[in-house]
């Protein structure tokens, strides 16, 4: 991994910027640099053939001093700890920017799940959870879905937990199944806090949004739900979508239905009807008012920032925009909904799932809507306001509001 696009480097490098504008004493700099805790363990798996796997897995809990920290659990097969280390980082700011009482936290195990039964994936999560148990629990740290993990996993995860430790403990595990626990709204939680934060975007900059175009690069969990919410919540005109084999175009829209449909037979969005082919890169060039980037990081850069032509970036993936293309887009008026405030939806839903485990009460999904709309849209105002009171691009004021909270905890707690 190059250095200029090593993740944790990138995520140091925001922070450095923040912290000299916040005037932030050396001590309370070098803390928020680093990781309080970190581990990396080794799994072995015993495979459907009978020959046994060993994979690497990490637990990164990067600060807990507004809260137990929390965080996604990543499968991928490009998973290091670096990246780790800067998900939670970023997991770090999210839960203060949208001003909930947890700190960051993230997973991730380096393997390809795609090319694994669901008999070899349940082994591997029921071994990770016995290879971090000893530095998780309902009050520390607590994991959720993240890249190729999903509510099944969770499931296992939380009754192997819950089997070490004698009793059950759903709130060791968010994103859970409904029927252990899980919360109304979760599944699309992500999305709809990203939708939110998009029609305050338009409100301020005087956007119509009934029919504006649309455009989705990740087709996953959160760029789908972007898709649907998108048309039905806004009246957005989809008219791209891609995932990790490439994309396709049609200027007159691409229905929710449709691309579900096509993406669920055939595996790919890829040589959808009535479309044409597109790469991932062509994609966020395109000439739309909304670009959601749902993918992975690093995909806009400063190669590529000075071709983006949406009006609103809302960034649904982790780290999609790199620092030197963040003030190209700010210079040509692109604006950036960052991402641990855009995609926050799915960790502050997460945070209302632990609230309902730990009391035992579950609330209506009318209400779960209700109150993320509430904290995204107030977590939007203090960046946006905060933005223009200093003169800085949003991802610089979305820092400003969470490292400024984060340092005042650790000051009250007497650690700096």
């Amino acid at each position: 991994m190059s250095t200029e696009l090593n993740p944790f480097k990138i995520a140091q490098e925001q922070l450095d910027e923040t912290a000299e504008l916040l005037g932030l004493d050396e001590a309370t700099h070098e803390l928020l640099r680093w990781p309080r805790r970190e581990l990396q363990v080794t799994i072995p798996v015993r495979m459907d053939d009978g020959t046994v796997k060993v994979f690497h897995g990490y637990r990164v809990q990067y600060n807990d001093a507004r809260g137990p920290t929390k965080g996604g659990l990543r499968w991928h097969p490009e998973e290091t700890i670096d990246t780790v280390r800067a998900l939670a980082a970023w997991m770090t700011w999210k839960t203060a920017v949208v001003d909930i009482p947890l700190g960051g936290g993230k997973g991730g195990v380096t393997c390809d799940p795609k090319a694994m039964s669901l008999a070899e994936q349940e082994r591997l999560a029921r071994g990770y959870i016995r290879a971090i148990h000893r530095i998780i629990d309902d009050k520390t740290d607590v994991p959720a879905p993240d890249v190729y993990t999903n509510p099944q996993i969770m499931a296992w995860m939380m009754d192997e937990f819950s089997i070490i430790q004698g009793h059950n403990v759903p709130g060791i595990i968010t994103g859970k199944p409904i029927p252990l626990g899980g919360s109304e709204g979760r599944g699309d939680a992500t999305a709809r806090g990203g939708v939110y934060t998009v029609r305050e975007a338009a409100r301020i900059l005087g956007i119509d949004l009934k029919g504006a175009t649309a455009a989705i690069q990740g087709y996953g969990n959160a760029g789908q739900f972007a898709h649907k919410l998108g048309e039905e919540i806004l009246g957005l005109k989809v008219v791209a979508v891609s995932d990790s084999k490439g994309g396709v175009y049609r200027p007159e829209g691409i229905s929710f239905e449709e691309g579900v449909a096509w993406k669920k037979k055939n595996g790919t969005v890829v040589d959808m009807p009535n479309t044409t082919n597109l790469t991932n890169e062509a994609l966020l060039e395109l000439d739309v008012v909304v670009l959601f980037p749902a993918a992975l990081e690093n995909v806009i850069t400063d190669a590529n920032a000075g071709n983006i032509k949406a009006k609103i970036s809302a960034e649904l993936a982790n780290g999609p925009t790199t620092p030197e293309a963040d003030k190209i887009l700010h210079k040509n008026g692109v604006y950036v909904i960052p991402d641990f405030l855009c995609n926050a939806g799915g960790v502050t839903v997460s945070y209302f799932e632990q609230v309902q485990n730990a009391y035992g009460y579950y609330w209506p999904l009318e209400l779960v809507h209700k109150r993320l709309d509430a904290k995204m849209t107030a977590a939007f105002h203090a960046v946006h306001k905060m933005a223009q009171e200093k003169g800085v691009h949003n991802r610089l004021a979305a820092y400003l509001v969470a490292v400024q909270r984060v340092a005042e905890a650790c000051k009250l707690r007497g650690w700096v």
